[in-house]
């Protein structure tokens, strides 16, 4: 049972064996949440994280919401056990409103905190999260008529993360572009696109205005030839230590945003010195977004604008 000093983290479906290796020795494992000891570290592998998690004993169900309310307003179950009485609780407490955001709309701003139930006696609640939506599963409305497939939607989660993204004007790269979702992303912004691969763009994307495409290999590009970009985006499928050379070369050539997919093939011990090496990059982001598979998204954003 998790002490005061300790943090509790939330591993998306499926991904609780990276987020245990990268967090070390837990407390304790239950599911999908690891309670690990110490304050709250960034971990990579958690979709949200628990900042002050305390146990909370209760003598019933309304004692329970009540305790709850006590500490602030808004909650969302993460339920593990005694899942009817989690639910009786959380019935309790004031209504949960969301809804999938469209794209643009900030995330929500009010405080959200989460809990679950142990034991019938006992809670485990934190009142401050790192995600604003629960267990960070953010959700849009999509649209199904414009994109050649849904990988835009990881894009569009990076950047509501964020808080920023490409501007009116804004020259964008896009590598590993094909068949074209995050290339008409990016152009609906209203940004330039340059879109890199191999393979062909799909021909509603490449008639798009504001969008150029090269059919060669993001590899091959240079810098000095391509001139000065604002943002680099890469969903390109390669092993990381590859992504790694290409975005230090972007860097010191002096790219100041990017926005890359990690996609991690093969065993651990064939990607996880590149992953490190992407989070030991100043000023940069490790995550795991909630539209991400087994992959993570690596953000670089420089100086405030």
């Amino acid at each position: 049972m998790p002490g005061s000093e300790c943090t509790v983290y939330l591993a998306a479906p499926g991904f609780v064996a990276e987020l245990v290796a990268e967090l070390g020795e837990p407390l304790q494992v239950i599911e999908r949440l690891v309670i690990a000891p110490g304050p709250p570290r960034a971990a990579a592998w958690a979709q949200n994280t628990w900042l002050e998690p305390v146990r909370i004993p209760i003598r019933s169900v309304s004692d329970g919401a009540r305790a709850l309310r006590e500490r602030q307003r808004r909650w969302a179950l993460h339920s593990v056990a005694l899942h009817r009485r989690a639910r009786l609780i959380q019935e309790q407490l004031p209504a949960l409103r969301s809804r999938p955001l469209r794209f643009g709309e900030p995330p929500p701003r009010a405080p959200l905190g989460a809990w679950t139930l142990l034991e019938s006696g006992l809670i485990l609640a934190s009142p401050r999260c790192t995600s604003a939506f629960p267990d960070g599963e953010v959700s849009f409305v999509e649209d199904r008529e414009g994109p050649p497939g849904r990988a835009y939607l990881k894009l569009w989660e990076a950047l509501t993360l964020a808080g920023e993204r490409p501007g009116e004007g804004d020259r964008c790269l896009d590598l590993g572009a094909s068949p074209g979702a995050w290339t008409w992303a990016l152009q609906r912004l209203g940004a330039r696109v340059l879109a890199v691969d191999r393979a062909p763009l799909a021909p509603a994307i490449a008639r798009l205005p504001r969008v150029e495409f090269r059919r060669e290999s993001a590899f091959g590009l240079d810098p000095a030839a391509v001139g000065p970009i604002d943002w680099l985006f890469s969903d390109v499928v390669c092993y990381p230590r590859r992504l790694l050379a290409l975005v230090l070369r972007w860097l010191a050539a002096g790219c100041p945003r990017l926005v890359c997919t990690i996609k991690l093939q093969g065993e651990a011990d064939q990607w996880s010195d590149a992953v490190r090496a992407f989070a030991a990059i100043p000023g940069s982001r490790l995550l795991h977004l909630h539209h991400n598979k087994h992959e993570l998204t690596w953000l670089h954003l420089g100086p405030p604008r």
